[in-house]
């Protein structure tokens, strides 16, 4: 059974820089893709990265603006592996819920792509 924990949320200054960790188990040949994606208070959720692994393609929402950047570290055991997603030069617009999902093959970066959600991680971005 597939299972995302997402961590590393908090309360950043601007400018600032942070990095959320998906732990993810259960990541069997079903899936492809796990992508970071933020919901913003009273907006809906975006994707702001991806990565693909049958091919190694990595997608980034307009919203990352070049600062954002996800990487990933597997183990001996294919299924469990960790996604981070490190966000440099914070902005207020950055503030929202980072979700991680998971995605079968074929997955771009949309949230309608995947089928599979971590309970989220809050970021709030402020002085």
């Amino acid at each position: 059974q597939l299972d995302l924990v997402e961590s590393g949320g908090g309360l950043v200054q601007p400018g600032g820089s942070l990095t959320l960790s998906c732990k993810v188990s259960g990541f069997t040949s079903d899936y492809d893709s796990i992508g970071w994606f933020r919901q913003a208070p009273g907006k809906a959720r975006e994707g702001s990265a991806c990565l693909r692994f049958s091919d190694g393609a990595f997608f980034y929402g307009d919203s990352a603006k070049g600062r954002f950047t996800i990487t990933s570290d597997e183990g001996e055991n294919p299924e469990e592996l960790e996604v981070f997603l490190k966000i440099d030069r914070l902005e207020s617009e950055d503030t929202g819920i980072y979700y991680c999902a998971a995605a079968p093959i074929g997955a771009l970066c949309e949230p309608g792509d995947y089928g599979s959600w971590g309970q989220g991680t809050q970021v709030t971005v402020s002085s």
